[in-house]
């Protein structure tokens, strides 16, 4: 039987309990004019205070009046950076003094990581992920069993945010080890998700918080669902995009659209990679490193004869069409999980909502 919940007044004995179990923690903290991800030494690195103000291309940090630690938007840099990192090596390779090739893969065991502050959104992520690159015995999946989760609930959601239309959150329903609501003051709701959770919530400094705070922690994250700052149309969206292959809005779009691919690089769940390969001047070591690709790349879907998608029109509607529609035909859900991140940092402001939205009234019509 699961632990009680526990009513905590601070996180510092949390952050230094996961500490002490032997994790490296990771949570949101303030650095270069942005609330990013980052390792905590403890739990003062966090945003106590701080908020953003974001909008289709804009992003401010501002003080708040109050010291609330998650009462920000989804950072530009999403929990897939510790799971399926930027660049990775996949091996090296080296000659001796008798000119004999040694080949070796990395042997270093993945960290420990606690991710502390996952939102109902991230967290949804996280999953998709798992069922894309958790193949068992894989790099994907040997860092992801040894990731303990601490997700957040969503009581303040940004002018970006769509993750009740995408049926992400602003709830944390599962994939959890321990769930925290933030409340007035600031204090917090704890509840364990996992046998894991329920070991870390039982050593914890709490009390416990009786049924009006627990009413009071419901109705925040209840109301947050309906102050979202944008939606999606209604209906099948998958059949939505395979009946728009000759919209005019994709000309529209690609007018605006830079093709730099910011939105799959900040994207929590885009996953596409390429392999480059490399030498040392003298020509004695060569390695070869997986990085993160982008469908925005013109030579991503290069062939030999040249490019499969050379318009910006056709990249963009590769990009789309695959986050909210075909994505279902491979992995059974859609891509996009309403964080509002692509909207954020697209620098031309493009917003994914307004495209679909737009496509559905030219259907319409």
């Amino acid at each position: 039987m699961a632990i009680e919940p526990l009513l905590l007044s601070t996180l510092a004995p949390l952050v230094a309990a996961l500490r002490e179990d032997g994790y490296r923690v990771v949570g949101p903290t303030v650095r270069d004019g942005a609330i990013v991800l980052d390792e905590l030494e403890s739990a003062d690195a966090l945003p106590y205070g701080w908020g953003v103000d974001v909008e289709p291309g804009g992003y401010r940090l501002r003080r708040r009046a109050d010291g609330a630690s998650f009462a920000h938007a989804a950072s530009p840099r999403s929990w897939k950076s510790y799971l399926h990192p930027p660049r990775e090596p996949l091996w090296t390779a080296s000659r001796d003094g008798a000119g004999d090739l040694t080949v070796r893969e990395p042997e270093e065991e993945p960290p420990r990581y606690a991710f502390l502050g996952v939102r109902a959104c991230d967290l949804r992520a996280i999953a998709v992920l798992d069922r894309v690159l958790g193949t068992p015995g894989g790099r994907y999946a040997r860092r992801r069993e040894r990731v303990l989760i601490v997700a957040v609930n969503c009581t303040e959601p940004a002018a970006t945010c769509f993750c009740a239309a995408t049926g992400s959150g602003p709830a944390a329903r599962d994939g959890f080890d321990l769930a925290l609501t933030e409340l007035a003051g600031p204090r917090y709701l704890a509840e364990s998700g996992s046998e894991r959770g329920d070991g870390l919530l039982s050593r914890l400094p709490g009390e416990p918080p009786g049924d009006t705070v627990v009413t009071e922690a419901r109705a925040a994250v209840a109301a947050a669902a309906g102050r979202m700052g944008r939606s999606l149309p209604e209906g099948d969206l998958r059949e939505l995009l395979a009946g728009a292959r000759t919209a005019a809005r994709w000309d529209d779009v690609s007018a605006r659209c830079l093709t730099c691919g910011n939105c799959t690089m900040v994207c929590p769940t885009c996953f596409c990679t390429t392999v480059e390969d490399s030498t040392d001047l003298t020509g004695g070591t060569a390695r070869r490193d997986e990085r993160w690709d982008s469908c925005f790349d013109i030579d991503f879907s290069y062939l030999h004869g040249g490019p499969v998608r050379a318009s910006a029109a056709a990249r963009y509607r590769q990009w789309l069409s695959h986050k909210l529609g075909t994505w279902h035909d491979q992995f059974g859900e859609s891509g996009c999980v309403g964080c509002g991140r692509c909207i954020v940092w697209c620098p031309a402001g493009i917003d994914i909502t307004e495209e679909a939205n737009a496509l559905a009234e030219e259907a319409t019509r």
